[in-house]
Order: structure tokens, then C-alpha cells, then sequence
């Protein structure tokens, strides 16, 4: 690889000193690193994104390359994350191991990994995509929310619950895990619907196929109320709904490449990242 491309996580790297020495070390192999520039928000300037890049180098956390993963949708670059925080669990390069990855990427072409996106689209108006999850949960006060659920134009279940979690096998170790929902290996296609404390005895999770369709309405509160929902896309800001709102979920056509160093299984993975959490 030739040319690289660094993404940052202002907060993890305040005053880009780890970033500078990355960049430094990759010219010093005669190389080509260009910094991502962002906006007052901290989000990638898309005319600033380059065209020629082999690979983006993501400096931060978990939430800071699947941020990049959504940012860069569809310009079809290879992440590599570098973890500057804790769990990591998406980072494949922990710090001290950076320049021995970078030496590897050097000396030629590295596996990737290919994991699924899902796209959101409400009413026919709101459209965002995810690498993790779609959740939808309640807005306000302490009550369950009656969602219905449809799979290619069917009534799969009505839900009485605090939310839903639509995430892809990537998202399984996250929220829906936190809500008991199973875990995926994370390369596969397809589909979990958890729901969030849900108001039943008999609810766990549905695994449905990547080339499903799913809809999700909210539906009337008691006695006619409208009810308020927020709708979340890898858990960024909420976007509100209303009762009558539909969701429409569909697997993406961009897929999210990784770049895998390690040769360690998903299996040892998991059950060295997730010790103790």
C-alpha cells in the first residue's frame, strides 16, 4: 500500500501528536498520508475526502470507526482501526502496535473483511445508513410503546415494549447483546430484531434473512394517545417520530471493508474482548 489516509478522533488525540508521529512514519517510508479535514461538527468534509486512498487509518474507538464506516459509505476505502480507547472490540491495532501494522501494509495487500450495512428510510423521506444497529425507543415518559413489525409486507408480531433493535451481525455485541439478543458471526448476512424490555413472557429475538423487508410502525398509545419515539442510526442522535411513522429497513448496497491483520478467530476474539464486560 502507497497512499493512506487518517482519521481522528479529536478527543482522543486533542492535539494530534500520536496522528503527527503516524503520519511522520509513514513518509519516512516514502509513502503517502493526507489528513481527514472536518467541519465544526467533527464530521468528514465529503469534497475533502480523496479519491486514490488505499486505506483509512481510524485513530479512536469503536464508535469512532464505525462513525468513519457511515462518513465514508460508498467511496469504498479499507479501514483499519487503531484503538485510542477501551474495549476496541472493532479495532484490529491496538497502539504500541501500530508501526508493525503499517509495516505489513507496507510490504503489500492485506485481507479484508467485508461486513454488512443496513439502510433506514422513514416515511420515503429520512434516509441514513448503519454498520451496528437501528433502534427505535420510546421518547419521555416511563411506558412501553406498541410497535408492529411487517417482513415483506406481513404482520410478523406486535411488540409492547420500551424499543427495538434491528442490528446487523457487526452490531450483535452491542446494544443487542445488551438487551440479550444472540451474537452473529459478524461476516454474515443477516438481519436480528431484538426487542427492548419487552412487556411479555414468550419475546426473544428473530433472526430474519439480509434480503428481507422490514417495517416498523408505531402505532397508538392507550386510549388514542400519540405516542413519541426516537429514531437512532449507530446510536447518533435521535430523529423524532409519531405514531403513523413507518420505518422501512433494508440491507444497504454499500458494505463496510475491514482490514484484518490478525489471524485470530472471531471465537478468541470475542472471548478476550469481552472478558470481565
Amino acid at each position: 500500500m502507497e497512499r493512506f489516509y487518517i482519521i481522528t478522533n479529536r478527543l482522543k488525540d486533542k492535539d494530534y501528536k500520536i496522528t503527527q508521529e503516524i503520519k511522520a512514519y509513514i513518509e519516512q517510508n516514502k509513502k503517502v498520508c493526507i489528513l481527514s479535514q472536518k467541519d465544526a461538527l467533527g464530521h468528514i468534509i465529503p469534497e475533502s475526502i480523496p479519491e486514490d486512498v488505499e486505506c483509512a487509518l481510524v485513530l479512536g474507538g469503536d464508535g469512532t470507526l464505525i462513525r468513519a464506516a457511515r462518513e465514508l459509505g460508498g467511496y469504498n476505502i479499507p479501514l483499519l482501526g487503531i484503538n485510542l480507547g477501551t474495549l476496541g472490540y472493532l479495532a484490529e491495532v491496538e497502539l504500541k502496535e501500530c508501526k508493525a501494522a503499517l509495516d505489513m501494509l507496507f510490504k503489500g495487500t492485506p485481507d479484508i473483511e467485508e461486513r454488512m450495512m443496513i439502510q433506514g428510510t422513514v416515511d420515503q423521506v429520512v434516509s441514513d445508513m448503519a454498520l451496528n444497529d437501528i433502534v427505535l425507543t420510546r421518547e419521555g415518559g416511563l411506558r412501553v410503546v406498541q410497535f408492529d413489525v411487517y417482513v415483506n409486507g406481513t404482520l410478523l408480531n406486535t411488540y409492547l415494549a420500551d424499543g427495538l433493535i434491528i442490528s446487523t451481525p457487526t452490531g450483535t455485541t452491542g446494544y443487542n447483546l445488551s438487551a440479550g439478543g444472540p451474537v452473529v458471526e459478524p461476516t454474515a448476512s443477516m438481519f436480528v430484531l431484538t426487542p427492548i424490555c419487552s412487556h411479555a413472557l414468550n419475546t426473544s429475538s428473530i433472526v430474519l434473512s439480509a434480503e428481507d423487508k422490514i417495517e416498523v410502525e408505531i402505532c397508538k398509545g392507550r386510549y388514542g394517545r400519540k405516542e413519541h419515539v426516537l429514531l437512532t442510526f449507530d446510536g447518533t442522535e435521535g430523529i423524532p417520530l409519531v405514531t403513523g411513522n413507518r420505518v422501512c429497513i433494508r440491507k444497504a448496497k454499500e458494505t463496510t471493508k475491514l482490514i484484518k491483520l490478525s489471524r485470530e478467530s472471531f471465537m478468541k476474539t470475542m472471548r478476550k474482548k469481552m472478558k470481565g464486560n
